[in-house]
This record gives structure tokens, C-alpha cells and sequence, in this order.
């Protein structure tokens, strides 16, 4: 046995026991030790580095650890076994993922405003924001030796009084706290439930000043998480959050956390991750800053891709990447929130948007509810960046979806000085044609220095080498200068910042091989756009309308993502950044059955395109990977401004 101290720079430490031979990442990974590691611990992503303080370790050599990193100490936890008692620190980059992520989640006034104005045209275009929850205050005589009358018929006849029902349903949960309920609150007490006809279910007792009527609405995604708590009866914001998504320790996307699922206890460690170590404390904390109670939540509504749903509730989600891709479920009735162990009131239902296909969940399926595509006469193109890429085309007679594998690069992975758009990510860049100093803008207070570059950094990064005429087509350096570098192979990189200027005394740069992975990340991107196009025998020239929802979106230049060839080179007015509208589309449904039938409707009515075995993608997907493209003919923007 082996002890084995996890110092947290600035958070204290975490002492664990070990077995001689334990991955160091492994054993992190068992104390909720959040240490980043995009590659799941396959060490091809470099991202999980700590340093060995006291004690050894055995590892192997990585190209990613550079000989003075290795003699200061710094080593790939995954890389790294542990021999005997041993102290590393985790640096405090390794888990702002989780804390300081950058996302989507009503946190600016764009944002803001980008919301309210979805939810107004939502209304407008027929849909009723109503639901069946209802809370009121009644009271009952107190029982005496002249009135005996139980305690359970005398609420049921209260409530059937104050809601004019029939009948009321009184569930276990409500049932063992109504005696001492009714006596702390002298028989007046508020009762909140769902009315189904002429039918009261009872969902919460609890004192009279208390009749709040709590809706959860989620999106979560494969790197972040986001929520709000609104009012159900007047639809007002009362908290909002976010926070990372806690599976992301077991890889940056889908496929390694499937695959981490499948391990013996995987499906278990992937729920605790999402449900305990994610949503529970972010419901808590808004419940504390909303002044409600989490027995006031009655009801929950979830946006996630396929397999976020799959891990959430529970179910084996590994047939979703095994050919023929099929998963589990695409809908789910009959959750409650008691199934997930969610810290709200135990009867609350849970919906969830429905999934389309093995990569298009119900994350798009609200994120197109939200955008309207559904209910207009122009062609739509609707495309949801994050760590996956998932794209619908249509209007209102029809309704086309594909995902495509586009990997970790939009989330940094894949990227030498990648990172998640947390403090010290580089999101924008701008190159002086003839210097070729860069400009950059730093998530993070004034004055923070870089510590890596982001994906809406790298989209302006790469369209800026190429359009300065410092790479080519095919990504590679043609031009030299101080920020050009080349190692002892010829490969060439462009320093954004000298280890001088960087938080962490290591520089900040893109080489040729990242510029590689974002050129088939953004070829992959284009390629799903085209195929999808191709399907129903159109082109460019038919989108009226590009809608761009997601994290990354957000921050992208629209621009530069058209001069590299990752978006179509239309018309900059026709783009449109719609923000989280997977959150978005929740919020709805939270609040409106005829928002979450609209959903269902809309789902029903989506075909899904398998690329992987559509006839020509893989051609589209190989022209795609050249800046901007191997055809110019698609990009005449792009090649007249280059």
C-alpha cells in the first residue's frame, strides 16, 4: 500500500490510499479529484499534467512533456503508475473546467436578450404557455373529541374545496409528513400539485407563507452544463447556473464515455458524475439563491445529446456507437425526478426532449423547437458547435438532421496549447499582415495572461495565418519572421505568446499538426453541411437563413469562419447566433405542455442522415480538408480576400 497526497493548488489536498501499480489518473479520477483529460487517459491529448512534488512515480516518455518539464517534475498523470507514497500537485487549470467555464448560460446581456427574444416567438407562433401545476393555501378545522374525522379526509375535502376537483391523489411521500405538517401550521397549510381533469395529485404539504411553484429547466452538454429555475406560473427567471459537466474527467466526448460506461461499474460512475457531482450541487445552490425549497421543483425538463441521456437515466448507452447505431430510447414518459435521486421534490416529472438518432438528441431537438425553423417557409440551416457538431436544414415542410464527427478541437482537444474557453483561453486573435504581431483577446479580468487558446481562438488564429499569406492551403508555414518557429524535424509554429507572457511560463503557439486536426475538425463541419444539402438535391444558394447556436458560438467570428471554410460562404446578414437554444427550447417545455407536444411534433417530423453511410460523404470530406476548400468556386469571398 502506498499513500498518495493530490495537493490542489489552492484548494487544499486529497490524501488517498493506493495499490502499487495504480494509474495516477485512475485513482484521481476515484476521489473526485477533477483533473482534465480530454483524451480519457489514452496519452495522445497532454492536457492532464501534474507535478510530482514528493515521492516517485513510473512513467514513460511523452512527446508532450518536454526534458525541463520532466526535471521540474511534470509528468501525464495518465501516463504515471504509483510505486510508493508520493505527493503531486494539480494544477488549478485542471479543474477551472468545471468552475470558471465560459458558456452559454444568460450570464451577459446578449445572452439575455437573445433569450426573451425566442420566447416571445415562440408564444407568437401559437404555442400556449400553459401547464397543469397549481399551489394554494387551505385550511380545515382542527380535530377535537367531537370531530375525529382522520387527518387525510379531512385535507382531501379541503382540497377538493380550494382546486374544485373530484378527486385527490395523495402519495406516499405527501402521506408521512401530513400529520406533522397539518399540527406545525394549525391546519392551514399551502399544497402544491399537479390538476390532470378533474383530478388534484398532491405533490407537496408544507407551511402556508410557502406556494412557490418551482420549474427546472437543463441543458446538458457534453462539456457544460446549464440551468435555470423559473416561476411555473408566471414564467420568471428566478435562478440561473452553470457549471462543467463532471463526466468530462472520463474523456472529452461521447465516445469515451460510452466506452468508459461499459467497464465494469462504468454506468454508475458515469450517473454519480452527472446527477451527484454535477446537477445536484448547481439545483441546491440556485434553490439557495431563489429563496425556494427543492421540494418547490415539480418539474424538470432536460436538453442532452443521445448519450448525455442515456448516462443521465442510467441505460447502457454502447449500442449507440456499435453498428447499426441504435439507441436505447429516443423518448421517455413516465421519469420522476425520485428515479434520478435529483435533490427536488421526489414526483416530479422529468421530461425529456426527444432523441432523433444516434447523434442527434434531444439537445437539437429543443435547440430547433427554439429556433422556429419549423414554422417558417425559408430554408434554415441550423447548427448547433460544441463537442460535437450536429446540423438540421429545413422549414416548415420538412426537416433534415445529421451529427458529424468533428472530435474535441472546437473544445481545444486535439490542439498542442488547447484549452476550454475558461481564464486564460485565448477566443480572438488579429495578425498585423506585415509584422505579423498578434492582438489577442483573453478570456478572464483585465490583465490576465494566456494559459492556452480556445476554439472560437483557433477559428481566428488559423483564418488569420491564411489570410496573411504565413500558411497555405494544406496549413503548412511558407512564411518566416520571430514568431515563426520550426523544431529539429522542419515543423513550423506560430508563437502567440513567449513563455514570458504566459501564465504559466510555457509558450503559447499553434503548430502544423494542430492546424491539421482544426482542418479536418472544420472540413468535418463543412462536408456534413454539403452532404446534407446534397441530400435533398440543393445547394448553397437555397439557405435563406444560417442559425448558429452552442458554447462555442457565441464567440465566433462568422467571418472568419467562412474564410477558412468551416461555414458557408453566404451572405454575413444571413447568420444568425441564436445562444443556448437547447436551454432555450427546456425552458419552454418546463413551462407549457403545448410546448412540449410542439417538441415531440417536431421531433417525430425530423430525418435523420447516418453520414457514415451516406453514399459520397467521405469524397465531400477529403475536399473539405483545405483552407478554405479544394473547389474555390464554393468560397469566393474567402479566395478573393486571401
Amino acid at each position: 500500500m502506498a499513500k498518495v497526497i493530490f495537493q490542489l493548488e489552492g484548494a487544499g489536498a486529497v490524501t488517498v490510499d493506493a495499490n502499487v501499480g495504480d494509474n495516477l489518473l485512475e485513482l484521481a479520477r476515484r476521489v473526485n479529484v477533477a483533473i482534465d483529460a480530454p483524451c480519457s487517459g489514452n496519452g495522445s491529448c497532454g492536457k492532464c499534467r501534474v507535478q510530482l512534488l514528493e515521492g516517485e512515480v513510473e512513467t514513460i516518455p511523452s512527446r508532450h512533456i518536454s526534458q525541463e518539464e520532466f526535471d521540474a517534475g511534470w509528468r501525464l498523470s495518465c501516463n504515471c503508475k504509483v510505486t510508493g507514497d508520493c505527493t503531486v500537485l494539480v494544477p488549478d487549470i485542471a479543474s477551472a473546467y468545471q468552475s470558471r467555464m465560459k458558456t452559454a448560460d444568460l450570464s451577459s446581456p446578449q445572452e439575455v436578450a437573445i433569450f426573451e427574444t425566442a420566447q416571445r416567438e415562440l408564444k407568437e407562433s401559437g404555442i400556449v404557455f400553459e401547464n397543469p401545476f397549481r399551489s394554494g393555501v387551505v385550511s380545515m378545522t382542527a380535530p377535537s373529541q367531537e370531530d375525529t374525522m382522520p387527518d387525510v379526509e379531512r385535507f382531501i375535502w379541503a382540497v377538493e374545496g380550494t382546486f374544485g376537483v373530484e378527486k385527490v391523489e395523495i402519495p406516499y411521500t405527501v402521506m408521512v409528513k401530513l400529520a406533522s405538517t397539518l399540527r406545525a401550521n394549525d391546519f392551514t397549510v399551502s399544497v402544491k400539485g399537479e390538476v390532470k381533469g378533474s383530478t388534484f395529485k398532491c405533490m407537496e404539504i408544507c407551511a402556508p407563507e410557502d406556494t412557490a411553484l418551482v420549474g427546472c429547466a437543463i441543458d446538458i452538454g457534453t462539456t457544460t452544463v446549464t440551468m435555470v429555475l423559473v416561476n411555473l406560473e408566471s414564467g420568471e427567471i428566478l435562478a440561473k447556473g452553470s457549471s462543467g459537466n463532471g463526466q468530462i474527467r472520463y474523456g472529452a466526448d461521447v465516445i469515451n464515455r460510452i466506452i468508459q460506461q461499459s467497464r465494469p461499474g462504468g454506468k454508475e460512475k458515469l450517473q454519480k458524475a452527472i446527477v451527484e457531482e454535477t446537477l445536484a450541487p448547481i439545483i441546491r445552490n440556485l434553490c439557495r439563491s431563489a429563496k425556494v425549497t427543492p421540494e418547490s421543483v415539480v418539474r424538470i425538463s432536460v436538453g442532452a445529446n443521445t448519450t448525455m441521456n442515456h448516462l443521465l437515466v442510467g441505460v447502457d448507452s454502447d449500442p449507440v456507437r456499435m453498428d447499426p447505431y441504435i439507441p436505447s430510447f429516443f423518448g421517455w414518459d413516465g421519469l420522476l425526478a425520485g428515479d434520478l435521486r435529483l435533490p427536488v421534490n421526489p414526483l416530479a416529472p422529468v421530461l425529456i426532449a426527444p432523441n432523433i438518432g444516434s447523434y442527434v438528441g434531444g439537445d437539437i431537438t429543443a435547440g430547433t423547437l427554439a429556433s422556429l425553423i419549423w414554422d417558417k417557409d425559408e430554408m434554415s440551416l441550423f447548427i448547433d458547435l460544441g463537442t460535437n457538431g450536429e446540423i438540421v436544414f429545413g422549414n416548415r415542410d420538412f426537416l433534415m438532421s445529421c451529427a458529424c464527427s468533428a472530435g474535441p478541437a472546437f473544445e481545444g482537444g486535439d490542439i498542442s496549447c488547447g484549452m476550454r474557453a475558461t481564464d486564460g483561453a485565448v477566443e480572438a486573435c488579429v495578425l498585423d499582415r506585415e509584422t505579423m504581431e498578434p492582438k489577442l483577446t483573453v478570456v478572464g479580468d483585465a490583465g490576465q495572461k494566456c494559459v492556452g487558446i480556445c476554439g472560437s481562438g483557433i477559428i481566428d488564429i488559423i483564418s488569420e495565418l491564411f489570410r496573411c499569406g504565413i500558411i497555405n492551403a494544406k496549413g503548412l508555414f511558407i512564411r518566416e519572421g520571430n514568431r515563426v518557429k520550426r523544431d529539429q524535424h522542419g515543423m513550423g509554429r506560430y508563437i502567440l505568446a513567449f513563455p514570458e507572457e504566459t501564465e504559466t511560463g510555457r509558450e503559447v503557439s499553434i503548430n502544423e499538426v494542430d492546424i491539421d486536426n482544426f482542418i479536418r475538425a472544420k472540413g468535418a463541419i463543412f462536408s456534413a453541411i454539403d452532404t446534407l444539402l446534397q441530400s435533398v438535391d440543393m445547394t448553397v444558394e437555397c439557405i435563406d437563413r444560417v442559425y448558429v447556436a452552442g458554447g462555442i458560438g457565441s464567440g465566433i467570428n462568422m467571418k472568419n469562419a467562412v474564410n477558412i471554410g468551416m461555414l458557408p460562404d453566404v451572405d454575413l446578414e444571413k447568420f444568425q447566433y441564436i445562444g443556448n437554444s437547447s436551454l432555450t427550447g427546456a425552458y419552454a417545455m418546463v413551462l407549457s405542455d403545448g410546448a412540449t407536444a410542439k417538441c415531440a411534433e417536431v421531433g417525430a417530423n425530423m430525418t435523420y442522415l447516418e453520414l457514415s453511410t451516406y453514399p459520397g460523404y467521405m469524397d465531400s470530406f477529403v475536399a473539405a480538408c483545405f483552407l478554405p476548400h479544394t473547389d474555390a468556386r464554393l468560397f469566393p469571398s474567402s479566395c478573393q480576400e486571401v
